[in-house]
């Protein structure tokens, strides 16, 4: 059974990687995916770019399973030597965009699916959600989706994580920050220079360590990542400098904690673009990453973001793949991953929807 699962999900992968599918382009896929379901006799619904499914038999009075993962991808980046949208496989490797981030988790994923889809008695509903807009951190993905689909108890999002369980995530908060100072001509040491005040805020952001450091996260990390003036004239002392200002948080603070520190050490104007994409943690004794023990699996931190930060319960990142290799040039997923991928999703799911 597992094997033709497998067999069936590389080749929707393929079908995939074929498409071009970048953030808020992600219709064809979606339809991919649509008529991979269809031809199965999955009932299923399409909201946005987004495709879902429940189970057969699925119950309201029960607790709800969430199968989650993302169809977009980023732009093929210029190293490529490969054809990113042709899919190649080569010494145990898929090579095409999308492969690893993270087309084999979600067709592992919808293989689980299809494994559970008309069983009866199980303890837990099952919904998959394949999504859209999570590399941009778009409002029309699994955000939108959760409109639409019944409140979820606990997920799994599948990432690519060499398939160990990413329990914790680092939240993502964006700064622009406006250093302001009086323009004036240079030669005649005329203004204030807006760019020294905002090197004085940077090297702050580049030093300051906030005390709480945790065990899975580690610190939270600054990085200023983009600097800007308006004026362009090598002889006008700007009166304001932009830059903007990359925040990972983990889980020992909120958003709002860590923004008033900043405010009260730097004297550049803050915006934050927003908080939705906060840390998250599941539990260690939750019945999900137990399995996950259960099947030698190991957990970590992770320091990237993903749909995980939006979806609110409890969830836990897992997938094949190695994130080292999303948005790499020539990206791939070795074959193996896949079925190893499915294998460990169905049993994970099946210790949770069937407790022994």
């Amino acid at each position: 059974m597992n094997e033709h699962l497998f067999e069936n999900a590389l080749e929707l992968l393929k079908e995939l990687i074929s498409i071009p599918s970048f953030s808020k382009e992600e219709h064809e896929t979606a339809g991919a995916i649509s008529r991979f379901l269809a031809v199965r006799s999955i009932e299923h619904s399409w909201v946005g770019n987004n495709i879902y499914a429940l189970n057969r038999h699925f119950d309201p009075s029960k607790p709800t399973l969430l199968l989650n993962s993302h169809h977009d991808t980023v732009k093929p980046n210029k190293s490529y030597t490969l054809d990113p949208f042709s899919p190649m496989v080569k010494d145990g490797k898929l090579y095409g965009l999308g492969s690893n981030d993270a087309g084999g988790a979600l067709v592992s994923l919808i293989a689980c699916f299809i494994h559970f889809y008309e069983k009866e008695g199980m303890s837990y509903n099952i919904v998959l959600a394949a999504t859209a807009e999570e590399e941009i951190s778009g409002p029309n993905g699994i955000e939108y989706t959760l409109k639409y689909i019944p409140q979820p108890d606990c997920a799994i999002v599948g990432e690519p994580t060499l398939l160990n369980m990413a329990i914790a995530e680092r939240g993502l908060m964006v700064l622009d920050c406006t250093a302001k100072g009086r323009s004036g001509h240079a030669a005649r040491n005329e203004g204030d220079n807006s760019i020294l005040k905002a090197v004085k805020d940077i090297n702050w952001f580049s030093s300051y360590q906030f005390p709480k450091v945790s065990d899975l996260l580690g610190p939270v990390k600054m990085t200023v990542t983009v600097i800007e003036t308006e004026n362009k004239a090598h002889n006008v002392v700007p009166d304001a400098c932009r830059y903007v200002t990359d925040i990972r948080v983990n889980e020992c603070y909120n958003f709002e904690e860590v923004l008033d520190t900043i405010r009260e050490h730097v004297s550049s104007e803050i915006v934050p673009r927003g908080f939705r994409m906060r840390s998250s943690l599941i539990p260690e004794n939750h019945p999900l990453v137990m399995a996950g023990k259960k099947a030698g699996r190991t957990v970590y931190g992770s320091p990237t973001t993903s749909d995980k930060a939006l979806i609110p319960c409890p969830a836990l990142k897992l997938g094949p793949g190695d994130s080292a290799r999303s948005h790499t040039a020539d990206e791939y997923i070795y074959i193996e991953e896949i079925r190893q991928g499915i294998d460990l999703y169905i049993q994970i799911t099946d210790d949770l929807v069937n407790p022994k």
